[in-house]
């Protein structure tokens, strides 16, 4: 039984157009008006606004307006703008093509942590019951020709009047394109929609350069001595809650103890580990990087394993983001791998039987990756064991709008305390093999993290808008007396800026491999002696 009859398909378009313009596009209406308060001189652009993004909505529809068509596009996009809405209302977030990468690369648990009451409601109320309005209405359709034309006109119609709407007000579109284009990010269901479909061409693109280029296949190791590197990728770390970086609560209590370097004006590649992760190991620096270019080449560790080094990734979050793939795997998220499991899986459980891994290798030097669960948000009191809740109250909810600040912080806090005790596990490790081998540690974080400044939560905004909040991340190296250096002498760098960019150099320097792509300038260790 149908609910509703309407006289032609564009009555039904234009009211799902009306409903996107009141209920999904609430952090669009937000983010405009603060840049564009809600005053006399501006009410007329606002208006013509929001004309425009409805008059853009009907068109997109218009073109899906074909019978046994536009219900079912009508219907899953009010159940994708209705998720939309929520974290764009919720975390702040944007739903670019870097975004719709890190939601198709979420695990299962990852993807649990996001579920809640709200979410519910919003899916419910913006996206299933208008939905289910949208299969019970009656549309009448006449033949291809007419609604064909019927179409046309209606396009023409609207960009029309989009024009008329646009050009009393062309000096404000002007300041909107140029110096607010990250406005339009906000926009639902239309910037998705965009994202999705640059995002899909870029997979298709991928997908067609298969060689994979080889950067350097005559790398040499130099060292006499043999060396065993263990290169840490946190998850979501940034810098400013690191007590070693002059934090107040004392985030790092172990790693205090321990005579390191800290580099405090470290900075990610991307704010997102789908992004950061693969650019971490990349030639490519940030200002090139793409990971349609990453894909086609190899990576460090492609160029260490060519030069005889034994390279190991151990995994306890969601995978490699393609980087580990022609280099020894194991997973560590699951307990069939990982001894140490109770809520979740933890990070010092990547710990265990690395001991027989090294001695099944009995010549060679090992670089050994541990990719970290960390601080992996929402939900940070998830993050670490009951024993390390040491900063309290804490938020108990991945609902983040619903804590305070300090109960946010807090939980996330108590993460980054059980990152400070994996490392100082890490490092007490190496110590054990310093009498057979040049050790050392590098921590390094992918990305930074917003916990509710200007109403921004997690991480991914674009780079050029994200606050330093999510690019401004925690680095850390530790030294084994078999290298030679006092890492006192490093400590004149501890404040300088530096970036994802060094990594690829820095560990060919530490694991003393000679390769016509390292440049000692992106050498952490440049001007300083290394044995």
């Amino acid at each position: 039984m149908k609910l509703f009859t309407f006289k032609s398909k564009f009555g039904l378009i234009f009211l799902i157009a009306v409903f996107f313009i009141i209920f999904a596009n609430g952090a669009f209406y937000r983010h405009v008006l603060a840049v564009y308060p809600l005053t006399l001189e501006n009410a007329g652009f606002l208006a013509s606004l929001v004309v425009v993004l409805l008059n853009g909505i009907i068109i997109l529809l218009t073109l899906f307006s074909a019978r046994f068509l536009l219900k079912p596009v009508a219907v899953v996009l009010l159940i994708l703008s209705s998720l939309a809405a929520y974290f764009m209302d919720s975390y702040g977030v944007v739903i670019d093509h870097h975004m719709i990468d890190n939601i198709l690369r979420t695990d299962t648990a990852e993807s649990l942590d996001l579920l809640s009451a709200k979410m519910a409601l919003y899916v419910l109320f913006l996206g299933i019951l208008p939905a289910w309005f949208v299969i019970k209405v009656q549309i009448p359709y006449r033949n291809f020709g007419a609604e064909f034309l019927a179409g046309v006109k209606v396009v023409i119609l609207v960009l029309v009047i989009s024009t008329l709407v646009v050009l009393p007000f062309t000096p404000f579109y002007a300041s909107f394109i140029r110096e607010h284009k990250p406005l339009r990010y906000f926009t639902n269901p239309t910037y998705y929609i965009y994202s999705l479909i640059k995002y899909s061409k870029k997979q298709l693109k991928g997908r067609e350069n298969k060689v994979v280029t080889v950067i350097d296949d005559s790398p040499k190791s130099l060292g006499s001595e043999r060396e065993l590197v263990v290169l840490v990728i946190g998850e979501t770390v940034r810098a400013d809650h690191f007590s070693l970086n002059g934090y107040a609560k004392p985030t790092n209590p172990l790693l205090s103890k321990e005579t390191l370097i800290s580099f405090r004006q470290f900075y990610s590649c991307g704010t997102s580990t789908a992004e950061s992760v693969p650019c971490m190991f990349s030639l490519l620096e940030r200002g090139e990087f793409s990971k349609d270019k990453a894909r086609t080449q190899e990576n460090l560790l492609d160029v260490l394993k060519h030069a005889g080094v034994h390279v190991l990734w151990r995994d306890n979050n969601s995978d490699s983001k393609d980087v580990a793939l022609r280099v020894t795997y194991q997973n560590y998220k699951t307990p069939e791998n990982n001894p140490v499991c109770d809520e979740e899986c933890r990070d010092e459980g990547m710990l265990v039987g690395l001991d027989e891994y090294i001695r099944q290798h009995p010549k060679g030097d090992f670089l050994i990756v541990l990719h970290q669960m960390g601080n992996h948000g929402p939900a940070y009191y998830k993050r670490y064991p009951k024993a390390f809740e040491k900063f309290t109250p804490v938020c108990k909810t991945n609902q983040l709008e619903k804590c305070t600040g300090e109960e946010i912080n807090n939980a996330y806090d108590n993460a980054i305390l059980y990152t400070d005790y994996f490392l100082s596990k890490v490092i007490d490790f190496l110590k054990a093999y310093s009498k057979d081998f040049d050790t050392a540690m590098f921590y390094v974080s992918d990305h930074g993290e917003s916990l509710g400044e200007n109403g921004l939560y997690l991480h991914g905004l674009p780079y050029i808008m994200a606050p330093d909040a999510q690019k401004h991340v925690a680095a850390v190296l530790w030294l084994g007396d078999g290298f030679g250096l006092d890492i006192t002498t490093l400590k004149d760098k501890q404040n300088q800026e530096m970036s994802h960019d060094y990594i690829f150099h820095t560990v060919l320097g530490l694991l003393k491999v000679k390769s016509k792509v390292y440049k000692q300038e992106k050498d952490i260790f440049e001007g300083v002696f290394l044995q």
